[in-house]
């Protein structure tokens, strides 16, 4: 039980980890080509390059944002898990411990 929680957790983590990584690599293949934009046409529009990457920002902010909770709350439901299972082992436990000294009354 606890061997099989243990491996949920860690699968959990990986997969996190991996669409962390994922969202990453999608944010820096946006801003290379963002610079790339900018290095083009920088002298004949610069406020609105300016803008789009305020924007792009403000959507990676928000996007990290996300997962960060996406993360906590998985995270969170883990624990839960976790400790339901904890109790229900010692429940059981005191419940066999419990039959366990009748049995011998």
């Amino acid at each position: 039980m606890m061997m099989m929680m243990m491996m949920m957790m860690m699968m959990m983590m990986m997969m996190m980890m991996m669409m962390m990584m994922i969202m990453m690599m999608i944010m820096m293949m946006i801003l290379m080509m963002m610079m790339m934009m900018i290095k083009r046409r920088w002298r004949r529009r610069r406020r609105r390059i300016m803008m789009m990457m305020m924007m792009m920002m403000m959507m990676m902010m928000m996007m990290m944002m996300m997962m960060m909770m996406m993360m906590m709350m998985m995270m969170m439901m883990m624990m839960m898990m976790m400790m339901m299972m904890m109790m229900m082992m010692m429940m059981m436990m005191m419940m066999m411990m419990m039959i366990r000294n009748l049995s011998y009354m």
